[in-house]
């Protein structure tokens, strides 16, 4: 029995995909990046119950912080993206927490910036907040050690290949730590938007793709790049072409990331059917409705679509492009590795 619906919540239903690939499909899979990180604060005396946490969040990382703050004691203020919409808005009211959101914006890199700039008025106005950093701090590689441990008792022995969005990199970063550390072979297969500067496509526009979560106009510090094998860039459309099929095929409604995960998982079988696939849906598609499914009727066949192979950044064009990490040009992307408490 669960003392909290928090830890019955983050719990992934473990799905075989045909061919030859397993989906975990999260309900919110940060709920593992924030009860890892607020557990660690708490027992390491950094904040203790009844202060406030603040972060910034597309939507799955709000509401993964506020139950883990309803879980613990803490309050919660969120600024929000506009991709935040109604239903989770209530849920953050009721649960306590504190949301607001910045002004619209089609422009990812616009949100994103406005988001971090207001956190920072924040700080300067309540210096007693706590600043969880999701996109910069090595404490939210913590709670994945448990998705490792699951994966390592649901899927059989054998290599493996995860495929997931990137976003901060905690959660595909870290879960393939912690397999590696336990002595798995794993190949790291991560999936961005287009515009996203986390592996340098930034001068590739997508304005459809709004997907905070798996892309970055900013640099975020723990996405540790040397653990990546393989990169795909998937656009609007493509993703949403995957999001249709992977319900038409499996029955599983998830977000658009799950969509280009899935995209990129059926690629990549293609090019080596020796490993299990593992790709994640972190997400429902709830909020994905409007935008995307309500057009299912625009999908393209899975069949039909083939990625462009590059080797270098300046190569990358939509729908779809991939690429061998490092690529020949990755003296551009280099970055400091962070230290991961109690992992690495």
């Amino acid at each position: 029995m669960h003392e909290h619906i928090a830890e019955a919540v983050k719990e992934p239903d473990v799905v075989t995909v045909p061919p030859g690939a397993v989906c975990l499909r999260f309900e919110t899979m940060k709920l593992y990046s924030a009860l890892g990180a607020v557990r660690h604060l708490l027992d390491t005396g950094q904040v203790s119950p009844g202060d406030t946490l603040i972060d910034s969040s597309s939507g799955i990382y709000a509401h993964a912080l506020a139950l883990a703050c309803h879980r613990h004691g803490l309050k919660c203020h969120i600024v929000g993206s506009t991709t935040v919409d109604r239903t989770l808005r209530v849920q953050l009211q009721i649960l306590g927490a504190t949301l607001e959101q910045v002004r619209p914006s089609k422009n990812l890199r616009l949100d994103q910036n406005l988001r971090v700039e207001r956190i920072g008025e924040l700080l300067r106005e309540n210096p007693d907040y706590h600043w969880m950093r999701q996109y910069h701090d090595s404490i939210h590689y913590l709670g994945y050690r448990d998705v490792a441990d699951l994966i390592g008792k649901e899927v059989p022995e054998g290599a493996l290949a995860l495929v997931g969005g990137v976003g901060t990199g905690a959660s595909t970063g870290a879960i393939a730590t912690y397999l590696r550390e336990a002595g798995r072979d794993v190949t790291l297969v991560g999936v961005q938007p287009f515009g996203s500067v986390t592996f340098g496509a930034e001068h590739v526009s997508d304005p459809d793709m709004i997907i905070a979560g798996i892309g970055s106009s900013i640099p975020f510090r723990n996405v540790r790049h040397e653990l990546y094998d393989r990169i795909h860039w998937v656009n609007f459309d493509y993703a949403m072409s995957g999001a249709v099929e992977l319900l038409r095929a499996s029955g599983i409604f998830a977000g658009l990331s799950a969509g280009a995960a899935y995209l990129a998982t059926l690629w990549e079988r293609r090019r080596d059917d020796s490993r299990t696939y593992v790709f994640l849906a972190a997400d429902t598609g709830h909020r994905y409705v409007d935008s995307a499914y309500a057009h299912h009727d625009r999908a393209r066949g899975l069949g039909a679509m083939r990625p462009h192979e590059v080797t270098e950044r300046q190569e990358l064009r939509h729908p779809w492009s991939t690429m061998d990490w490092p690529p020949r040009d990755s003296a551009l992307l280099r970055g400091e590795p962070l230290l991961v408490p109690g992992a690495v």
